[in-house]
């Protein structure tokens, strides 16, 4: 394991988002915030309560992975596709640096990007609903599971992308609609049949439902069962996005 060289990845990274924290940090922030804003607060002189929550609280969580999740698939995606626009990326492949090593700087930055967006998040939120926090270790594990996810999600995309629609199109027409279809504002157990029923095959429901669960104490479905999906598509995804660097799958000229 070249450590020295993972480290000086993995910083790189972090600087690379830094140099810029009203794009890659204030600005994602901020809409997110008026997310909160426009959908809390139009919604909840009609929606008092969900699940015995007040409405403003039951959001919190959902907008907090929210944040979270694009962030994290954005960094990995847009950090390691201009590597390839930019020819550079043949210099990590002929570095000292295994599969592993480059994994771990490019999710180890993306993840930084996304807890620190969705720890923001939570943040301005408490101001507005206070501070709630019923399971920590379940949060953290959500949390923590939830960034690593979708940044080798977005690992995974840049290596795929040969264009910069291509790399626009899982957030766009994927990731988007799932997550405003994964009960961020709404609990799907509410909606009407056969919505209810055609929800439980969106996998961001049980992320959001997970992490609601340690945020507030609530959920509509067992905490374990968003925990495996989420187990199950890291670890499916972390195999793929190994083969992917270590055979320099689209990587190599």
């Amino acid at each position: 394991m070249n450590t020295i060289g993972m480290k000086s990845l993995l910083l790189k990274e972090v600087r690379r988002f830094m140099r810029v924290p009203g794009q890659t940090v204030l600005s994602p922030l901020i809409s997110t915030s008026l997310y909160f804003l426009v959908f809390g607060y139009s919604l909840s002189g009609r929606v008092h309560e969900v699940e015995g929550v007040p409405y403003l609280q039951f959001i919190v969580p959902g907008l907090v992975f929210l944040g979270l999740a694009n962030n994290a698939f954005l960094n990995s995606s847009s950090s390691l596709f201009i590597t390839k626009i930019q020819g550079t990326v043949v210099d990590l492949l002929v570095a000292p640096l295994g599969p592993l090593e480059l994994m771990a700087g490019f999710i180890g930055g993306a993840m930084i990007r996304g807890l620190l967006v969705g720890g923001l998040t939570w943040v301005v939120a408490s101001f507005f609903t206070g501070f709630h926090l019923e399971h920590a270790p379940a949060t953290l594990l959500f949390l923590l599971l939830s960034s690593y996810t979708f940044s080798v999600l977005g690992m995974l995309a840049a290596v795929w992308a040969e264009k910069f629609e291509q790399i626009n199109f899982f957030p766009t027409f994927v990731m988007l609609p799932l997550t405003f279809l994964g009960g961020i504002f709404y609990s799907v157990r509410e909606l009407p049949s056969p919505w209810n029923v055609i929800s439980l095959f969106n996998p961001m429901v049980y992320m959001v439902e997970g992490l609601r669960y340690g945020m507030l104490g609530i959920s509509g479905f067992a905490p374990l069962l968003g925990l495996g999906i989420l187990l199950a598509v890291a670890l499916a995804a972390t195999a793929l996005a190994w083969v992917a660097l270590r055979s320099g799958y689209k990587l190599k000229a």
